[in-house]
């Protein structure tokens, strides 16, 4: 078995990368795929503004030839010059059930991360907050809300965690049932009283010609709203768009709320139709009949992913958050969904947690990022 980096200008060798968990996880009935189109871009520095700023780079494990393993090590500038840190990043793990395999892999990223002075490895995290967090923990018998949440079999936390690994933060996904999903009366009267008080306004969209609109507003407001969560970072004017339009994309306009205090974004609720369901029959593409797919899977299942819900800090003791929950709830029940999954919120999210329990949800997923010094 040999390991070796890969050269992201050999089209060959981007797709042997790339097509490796396709082949690990084939049949497999709770896996969904990447979209294909997506994960290319991660690969390509001309495409993702992560590599404006940043480096990553990326190895296989190779047995008689054929890929067994891999990995992404990357090293986030802006992230380490925000919190002071000389951390590395890990990401896109993946291996056969050979635990010598996994050994190699994080050798040739450690040896890469300790050449550029890192004294930390951080991960599951990858390019972009919509990547998702971590390394799926509980959970395992749930299928992921689409793309945003990283599926492994159990034997990989084993691997990481044998080669020195510890929990530096968990990701908690919770089940919302719109049978159950239902706030106190107590808790409305407060977000109707904190609109009024407080000049706090939701506003809603019938077409995506409205909601572009908004687009800069809202990616602004994303950018200041998560600045005492762990994985934050100023994220750059390029990388605000990449997020904006990756949303623009895939949005149906009817479930994105945002909140307003004038005419500024202080509040928001990204909720999207899960399709996952689509993209396992596809294998991640989208040509020729995999986005018509998708399209008609978007009209037809129960399931809604919540991934994105947040208010400023500077209005989140002002009703702010009890008119979100609000709008989450007419956002679930007005839509004819009949379950949600509240994606990925941090353990460090104190309030949002006891918020979500008090309206019925259950943590059934738990996905964690690990850190280990070098």
């Amino acid at each position: 078995m040999a390991v070796e980096q890969i050269d992201l200008g050999s089209k060959d060798q981007v797709g042997q990368f790339l097509e490796l968990p396709y082949r690990l996880y084939k049949g497999h009935p709770l896996w969904v795929p990447p979209l294909r189109i997506d994960t290319r871009v991660m690969l390509n520095p001309d495409k993702h503004p992560f590599y404006d700023h940043s480096e990553a780079a990326f190895f296989v494990a190779r047995r008689n030839g054929q890929v067994v393993g891999r990995v992404a090590a990357m090293e986030n500038q802006p992230f380490n010059q925000y919190h002071g840190t000389r951390q590395g990043q890990f990401y896109l793990f993946e291996t056969e059930e050979d635990f010598g395999v996994a050994q190699a892999l994080f050798q040739a990223a450690f040896e890469w991360a300790r050449g550029r002075g890192l004294n930390q490895i951080v991960g599951p995290k990858g390019f972009s907050a919509f990547d998702g967090y971590g390394m799926l923990v509980e959970g395992f018998e749930f299928r992921p809300a689409m793309t945003m949440m990283n599926y492994n079999p159990p034997h990989y936390p084993a691997y990481v965690e044998r080669l020195g690994f510890e929990k530096e933060v968990d990701f908690v996904s919770c089940y919302l049932s719109a049978e159950k999903f239902a706030m106190p009366e107590r808790v409305k009267r407060i977000a109707e009283r904190a609109a009024k008080r407080s000049g706090l306004e939701v506003r809603r969209f019938k077409s995506k010609r409205e909601l572009v609109k908004w687009a800069d507003p809202i990616g602004e407001a994303y950018n200041r709203t998560f600045v005492n969560n762990w994985e934050y970072y100023p994220l750059t004017e390029r990388e605000v768009d990449f997020l904006v339009e990756s949303l623009m994309t895939v949005a149906d306009p009817r479930l994105i709320k945002i909140i307003t205090h004038g005419e500024d974004v202080v509040g928001f609720l990204f909720a999207f139709a899960d399709v996952s369901a689509a993209i396992q029959r596809s294998g991640g593409r989208l040509f020729p009949f995999g986005l018509i797919d998708i399209l008609i899977e978007s009209k037809g299942t129960e399931w809604v992913s919540l991934n994105g819900v947040g208010i400023l800090p500077e209005f989140q003791g002002r009703g702010g958050n009890a008119l979100m929950y609000y709008e989450m709830e007419k956002t679930i029940k007005e839509a004819g969904f009949k379950h949600a999954d509240l994606t990925q919120v941090a353990e460090s999210a104190v309030q949002m947690r006891r918020d979500l329990e008090n309206v019925g949800s259950v943590p059934y997923k738990n996905h964690r990022v690990y850190i280990r010094s070098l």
